[in-house]
């Protein structure tokens, strides 16, 4: 399958805002509203779709809602990048009327993380599209004080910049898991901890496609055609705070014995909250381990990516070369966007 680079974004390019997904744009206006002035601020213009801050019950209008407001997004030339309010739950009801066609003809920056994983990897998988696990309007725009540099750094390099500068990935120095609710209590910079760095499972060295999302998204797509070629793929997961340790052991078996660890070259997961639940005595090294049993693949942890900010973007399909030895270099080897 021949891949596909969307062109760069720039300056003063149109971002296009949807909701594949959940209705959460609906009861949070100011967060929606903070996140379009955080994009304008940083020299973006923005248009929201139809359907933006709708509900139908559990999701963001109806599924031909969403898909209109998607490939309206894709029709319109002057759309650089489509950026969804939040993740949430459902928008792989988006795949089996998504204009494939559409999509391939008209090669644009799919952001997001969490549940919009369905679609950047079905998309990725159905066109040869390359999409970025990144920040999310409500989430990492709506921040109060405007998107966290560390992501606002990650996002320049890999979407405004069409030649690899060969360095690898900035590790963050600070992170947040603090809730405050939106719209209530989101009127103050949320509680940063120190990072204590990126760590190393299992030693060794990979190169091959990245192929990022959130573990549990993915794992829909088990057994569909949209489930994305892991053939040498570093394999960059995560998830959320309603995955308890039993779920995300639950979720790496299913990895295991669906033979995904005998294609993949690497295992990288991204930061977990605390609310998962991991301790000393029910670790994530411990999980992993069992999981990975047998497989001599490196494996790192606590990176910056998934439920926590900030957060790095992560390009799928772009290849990347891994070194974990002393130390972490995760770095892509080729341009992640075309001029």
């Amino acid at each position: 399958m021949e891949i596909v680079k969307p062109p760069k974004l720039s300056s003063g390019d149109t971002v296009g805002i949807v909701s594949p997904a959940s209705p959460i744009a609906a009861f949070c206006p100011n967060r929606l509203q903070r996140g379009v002035e955080c994009l304008k601020n940083l020299g973006f213009q923005v248009t929201l779709g139809t359907y933006t801050s709708k509900q139908t019950g559990h999701t963001a209008g109806t599924i031909e809602d969403r898909l209109s407001d998607l490939h309206a997004m894709y029709r319109n030339p002057d759309v650089k990048v489509i950026v969804p309010t939040i993740g949430g739950y459902n928008s792989h009801q988006l795949l089996e009327q998504l204009n494939f066609d559409l999509i391939a003809q008209n090669p644009k920056i799919l952001l997001g993380y969490s549940d919009i994983t369905a679609l950047q990897l079905g998309i990725f998988a159905r066109t040869g599209m390359v999409t970025y696990m990144g920040p999310a309007l409500l989430p990492q725009f709506g921040e109060f004080g405007g998107v966290f540099p560390y992501t606002w750094d990650s996002l320049q390099n890999v979407l405004m910049n069409p030649q690899p500068n060969g360095q690898p990935m900035r590790q963050s120095e600070q992170w947040t898991e603090e809730n405050l609710q939106w719209d209530r209590e989101d009127t103050r910079a949320r509680v940063m901890q120190v990072s204590t760095g990126w760590k190393i499972l299992k030693h060794g060295t990979a190169y091959g496609r990245i192929i990022a999302g959130n573990l549990s998204t993915l794992l829909l797509l088990a057994g569909t055609p949209y489930w994305p070629d892991m053939n040498g793929a570093i394999l960059c997961v995560e998830d959320d705070e309603t995955t308890d340790v039993a779920m995300v052991d639950r979720y790496l078996t299913q990895l295991r014995q669906m033979g995904v660890y005998h294609q993949v070259s690497a295992l990288v997961v991204g930061r977990f909250l605390s609310a998962t639940g991991f301790s000393a005595e029910d670790s994530l090294e411990t999980v992993l381990t069992i999981a990975t049993r047998g497989y001599a693949f490196p494996i790192i942890y606590d990176i910056d990516f998934g439920h926590t900010d900030p957060m790095m973007v992560l390009a799928n399909g772009v290849m990347a070369s891994l070194e974990a030895d002393h130390s972490i270099a995760l770095k892509y080897v080729e341009s992640t966007v075309s001029k």
